[in-house]
């Protein structure tokens, strides 16, 4: 959610802030401020709305210049998507600005008490407290990080804080719990943001700051502590990705971009993961083989398409390790006390490594003594950091609200995953993981192919951009693939769509069927389980007795089911358990195109942010 940006240096403030905020677009939010330190006193702008609002308002009315602010894109909690609960927050005399992510849950016993002291509050947010509470603070002791830190430790819930002082401008202080913020580090120069790209054009070193760390930035340096004031260890990273690699390339669309980019994206989650002995080896497992041979069960927790991929990982995981396999969502997983153990592994799948719900996921695995390993895109977040290990992703950027070539690089670990649990257990030969890594390293290359093949399923999607209604089916791991699709049908084209487990048909869903309504269908290699196959060729020829357009999505070769395709889109032939990694690709871009037909915003889509970093 939110984007924010603090800078110190000696660029214009604003100039640096507007062009962060602007790169945190794909975050989403709703309004968008900026406040900036100069001559003496502090200026700030804030408008409902998309940063083109407060980009006029700036022309309007500009600010003094200077050479340290911060910047914030709201995304509405408290008090809806106004002017005057846009960040920043000033407190009553003006000289501190406050933005905020996340939300402070003590905000209204909070709030009345400076009411009673006599402070005047003007929005509805549970922000603005925060800046009265600063004001109080630094009044008595003269540090905005001290008042800072004071600050927090009366504030419960999840926050990113970043906020400046007039009475003290060459400092931008900072502050998080359970919600992202990382720093930059310059010459002469130094950045506070909650992601990476709203400063990669000017620094690729990064410094991630850990739970309940307050950090203070001055043009000269960076200074990190814990709540109470005691020094705090930190972790600097680099950043191997730089600004082009967040920008468009010419596409209209970030999705489309980062369509494009999964052969890629697929074939850099490979590399290296074969060592100088010939066996599989991972990222940062600091979990001991000797554990993983006794665990008794596997936890997949997941959000959204994270949550897809856990589902597919489940059929590899069990398949290749005899493991029983779990999949929840992580936003119900500890709300049933759930059982867990010592013998228990618990996966949290996270493209931003700040989805709240499965943090909170991980933590309450922890705490029941559960080992937990983190599949992610985003290094240094939070959800690596607090596992015991992680297998990281590398697609890179994904700057689109609905997932891409972050999905597909999921399913590439999850399958690396599962097959080093086999190395491990002893459940798969060294020569059985060699065939399925080769396998996987020309999948980038079959996906090149199905994307080259596109251009009839863009078609057909605009000549459904009227319906209101799509279903999609499938069956084993092609039932996972349909709930995909239609989440992203859901997520960009504004439509109803429902993903079916094929043989549930009978048992109710059926009756939805009518004349001319689409329906997807995800078919299993004839090759694999023929059994499967025969059985979803069954279930076509069901729906298509009952009026529906079938839009069958088969393997090259697969010959069964022209009889009864409307249309039919080829994927190349794959072995049974990879082929989502093909199957998943046209619906992207069948809902991709769809959503642009009805002229819908494809890389933010309403209501919908990139990261939830709050439950």
């Amino acid at each position: 959610m939110c984007g924010i940006v603090g800078y110190v240096g000696g660029q214009s403030a604003l100039d640096v802030v507007v062009a962060g905020l602007k790169r945190l677009e794909y975050r989403g939010y709703d309004s968008a401020g900026v406040a900036v330190l100069a001559d003496g006193g502090l200026a700030a702008a804030k408008k409902a709305g998309k940063l083109v609002n407060l980009e006029k308002e700036l022309v309007e009315r500009p600010l003094a210049g200077g050479s340290v602010g911060i910047g914030h894109t709201r995304w509405a909690t408290h008090g809806g998507p106004t002017d005057a609960n846009a960040h920043p927050h000033l407190d009553n005399a003006g000289r501190v600005a406050v933005v905020h992510n996340g939300i402070i849950e003590n905000f209204a016993a909070l709030r009345e008490e400076l009411t009673e002291r006599g402070h005047d509050l003007l929005s509805e947010t549970d922000t603005e407290v925060v800046a009265h509470l600063l004001a109080e603070e630094f009044s008595s002791v003269g540090d905005l990080a001290e008042a800072m830190r004071l600050v927090c430790r009366r504030l419960d819930g999840a926050f990113t804080l970043v906020a400046v002082h007039a009475d003290q401008p060459d400092v931008v202080v900072g502050a998080r719990r359970n919600s992202p913020l990382v720093v930059g580090v310059g010459e002469g120069e130094n950045f506070l943001a909650s992601d990476v790209s709203a400063f990669i054009a000017h620094t690729r070193s990064a410094i991630e700051l850990g739970q309940d760390q307050v950090v203070e930035l001055t043009r000269d340096g960076v200074t990190v502590t814990d709540f109470e004031g005691a020094p705090a260890d930190v972790r600097a990273f680099h950043v191997d990705w730089d600004a082009s690699a967040a920008e468009k390339g010419g596409y209209d669309h970030f999705m489309l971009k980062e369509i494009a980019e999964q052969p890629k994206a697929v074939a850099d989650t490979l590399l290296g993961r074969i060592d100088a002995n010939g066996r599989l080896t991972l990222d940062e497992v600091r979990i001991a083989d000797a554990v993983l041979r006794e665990a008794d069960k596997v936890v997949i927790v997941a959000c959204g398409t994270a949550f897809h991929a856990g589902l597919i990982a489940k059929y590899a995981i069990e398949h290749w390790t005899r493991i029983p396999c779990e999949v929840e969502l992580a936003s119900e997983f500890r709300y049933r006390d759930p059982i867990l153990g010592q013998r228990t592994l618990v996966i949290a799948i996270s493209q931003s490594g700040e989805t709240m719900d499965t943090l909170m996921a991980l933590r309450h695995a922890r705490e029941q003594g559960a080992k937990v390993l983190a599949i992610c895109n985003t290094n240094g977040s939070t959800i690596p950091r607090e596992s015991d290990a992680v297998l990281y992703t590398h697609a890179g950027p994904e700057v689109a609200v609905a997932s891409t070539k972050a999905f597909l690089t999921q399913l590439v670990a999850c399958y690396l995953l599962a097959l080093y649990l086999g190395q491990v257990r002893g459940t798969k030969w060294g020569d059985e993981i060699h065939a399925v890594v080769r396998e996987l390293a020309r999948i980038g290359e079959e996906v090149e192919r199905v994307l080259e093949t596109m251009e009839p399923v863009r078609a057909l999607a605009r000549s459904l951009a009227h319906k209101d209604t799509i279903l999609f089916l499938g069956r084993h791991v092609g039932y996972p693939v349909a709930l995909e699709g239609a989440l992203k049908l859901k997520e960009l084209a504004y439509m109803h769509a429902e993903g079916f487990a094929a043989g549930e048909l009978k048992h109710g869903p059926i009756a939805l069927i009518e004349e001319d309504l689409p329906v997807v269908v995800v078919v299993p290699s004839p090759k694999g389980r023929s059994v499967l196959h025969d059985k979803i060729v069954s279930n076509i020829q069901e729906i298509r007795a009952r009026g529906a357009r079938t839009i069958v999505i088969a393997e090259e070769g697969d010959e069964a089911v022209v009889p009864f395709a409307d249309h039919l889109v080829r994927v190349p032939a794959t072995p049974t358990l990879l082929q989502p990694l093909v199957s998943t690709v046209p619906l992207q871009v069948f809902a991709c195109e769809l959503a642009t037909a009805r002229g819908n915003e494809v890389d933010q889509p309403r209501n919908l942010a990139k990261s939830v970093t709050v439950e």
